[in-house]
């Protein structure tokens, strides 16, 4: 009788009870092979680097290192890795960022242990797992939100987009003017041109949209 070769995993997360009831439970099945149970995103991307597992389950909000950064890492390395994501509650970004990141699941801490184990079975099998009533509306949601911070940011001159950014980091007019060498009158102008192409009122609004979209370019 030819057997199967169990599936090798690596699993991390930084609530060690949980980790716990995790490991033993899927140490328990028959066709899984746990390698390596992690604390923390080093010891994630380490443990993985080291057993070259079929699948590794990783907690969002690992510490040091988070999940979607250890994901970004393998996938500059070619992992052949199929990576899993745990979370509470993912936020429209994060779950978008495990989608183009090439993540080939998602399941809520609060999903029964079966389907935990049906995930794995089915990402082995070349198939993707993401929960339908979940991912299409964060999706959506989240492309929307890209576009129209796309949008604002394209009607500003390059000179615009500049002091938005120092603004974004908390700098006031008097302070984004001695950085670029300005006036401080040139940059209330530059303001107030920035306030009439965007529609945005407030000074926090702005700077809220300008670090909304740094994030996403620095994803």
């Amino acid at each position: 009788m030819i057997v199967a070769p169990r599936i090798s995993l690596v699993v991390a997360d930084d609530h060690p009870l949980l980790l716990e009831g995790i490991v033993r439970v899927l140490s328990a099945e028959r066709d899984l092979d746990v390698r390596a149970r992690c604390y923390t995103g080093t010891e994630a991307l380490h443990a993985i680097r080291q057993h070259q597992p079929a699948v590794a389950i990783l907690d969002v909000a690992l510490p040091d290192m988070t999940g979607l950064q250890v994901m970004r890492e393998l996938r500059a390395e070619d992992s052949a890795t199929r990576v899993v994501f745990l979370t509470a509650n993912a936020t429209d970004a994060n779950i978008f960022s495990m989608v183009e990141g090439g993540a080939f699941g998602l399941l809520l801490k609060d999903t029964h242990i079966d389907g935990l184990v049906r995930c794995i079975r089915q990402v082995v099998s070349g198939r993707r797992s993401f929960p339908p009533e979940t991912i299409t509306a964060a999706l959506e949601r989240e492309i929307g939100r890209r576009e129209r911070l796309d949008y604002f940011v394209q009607m500003l001159s390059a000179r615009e987009y500049e002091i938005l950014l120092l603004a974004a980091k908390g700098l006031e007019n008097k302070a984004v003017a001695h950085q670029l060498r300005l006036s401080e009158g040139t940059v209330r102008l530059h303001m107030h041109h920035i306030y009439q192409k965007t529609g945005i009122g407030s000074r926090a609004a702005l700077v809220a949209m300008a670090l909304a979209y740094s994030e996403i370019v620095n994803q």
